[in-house]
């Protein structure tokens, strides 16, 4: 299965979610992220927070979503809700759509203790999500019903 993650600016959830899934999957699932207004680097805490947990991020980088016109992904996963207003380029047509909302953790001026605990919150979250596409074989799901166990994983699992 592939997987591509949107954020608008991929440097921070997306590569998150990318490198996570990467990390816990048999090899079974491909992630990757973009973002329709990528920015010159990764937000350095994201590389702090993945590999505190012992997560490569060795590879990791902002790229645009127009990178990946031959990706042919199953589903593209938007996780900032400006990404999930976007419409993706045509040559994602064929691939599933499903909007996994998460607040940004490196957003806004918070205390760093605070900041910390929004990082693992949301990495948390990412964790469980991806590990529920890896439960019952739902990775051979495809189309409709894939969208369908993507939606049903972000709305139980917060």
């Amino acid at each position: 299965m592939k997987l591509l993650f949107i954020c608008t600016h991929n440097r921070c959830r997306s590569i998150l979610a990318e490198a996570i899934a990467n990390h816990i999957s048999d090899g079974s699932i491909k992630a990757f992220s973009a973002g329709s207004s990528p920015q010159s680097e990764v937000h350095p805490l994201s590389l702090h927070f993945l590999s505190r947990r012992g997560i490569d991020i060795q590879g990791l980088s902002s790229q645009s979503w127009n990178d990946f016109s031959e990706l042919e992904p199953d589903a593209i996963l938007t996780l900032c809700d400006s990404a999930a207003a976007e419409a993706c380029p045509v040559w994602f047509d064929s691939s599933v759509q499903v909007h996994w909302g998460l607040s940004d953790p490196s957003g806004g001026e918070l205390p760093e203790q605070e900041r910390a605990e929004k990082f693992e919150a949301t990495i948390s979250v990412l964790e469980r999500r991806i590990k529920a596409i890896m439960a019952d074989d739902n990775r051979s799901l495809r189309g409709p019903e894939l969208q369908n166990k993507l939606n049903a994983i972000a709305s139980q699992i917060h």
